[in-house]
Formats: structure tokens, sequence, C-alpha cells
């Protein structure tokens, strides 16, 4: 089983390869669970003010890769914010 820090580790070294379920599952271990999943779009909340989610979509079984990158970003953002404490 793969881990959610080496499913990430994947997706910095090739975004534009990555599956639907892998991006999904980083989603849900990093923000928790969708608050909108009845479409095609999973909408993630993320813990800061401004454009304050997550929107990732399935591309027949892909994730695309700008939204890769933006999960990767977010990322980011948050490990920033959790080592400003």
């Amino acid at each position: 089983m793969t881990t959610v820090a080496e499913l990430i580790e994947s997706m910095r070294r090739n975004p534009a390869d990555v599956r639907f379920a892998d991006l999904k599952s980083v989603c849900e271990a990093t923000f928790g669970k969708p608050r909108q999943s009845a479409s095609s779009h999973l909408v993630f909340k993320t813990p800061w003010i401004g454009d304050p989610r997550i929107n990732i979509q399935n591309d027949r079984g892909r994730a695309k890769p700008y939204q890769v990158r933006q999960v990767l970003a977010a990322i980011a953002k948050l490990e920033d914010m959790n080592h400003a404490k």
C-alpha cells in the first residue's frame, strides 16, 4: 500500500501522470472529506482565508495536471502554516 507521503512525492515528480483515485486519497488525507461530491467535481475546504477550496475532477480515471499542481501548492501552504506555529 502506497503511503500519502509517497503519493505526494510521486505527484511532485510527474504531475501529468496521476491517477484520480490517488489525488482524491491525498486530498482526503490532507483536507478531510469533500464538502461536495454530487457532481463530477470534488470540492475540499482549506483552512485559510481567500480562496478556501480545492476543486478536483475525474478525467477518465486521471487527474488534470493543473489541479495536481494546485493541490501540491495547497499542501505546501498548509505545511508552511503548520511550521510557522
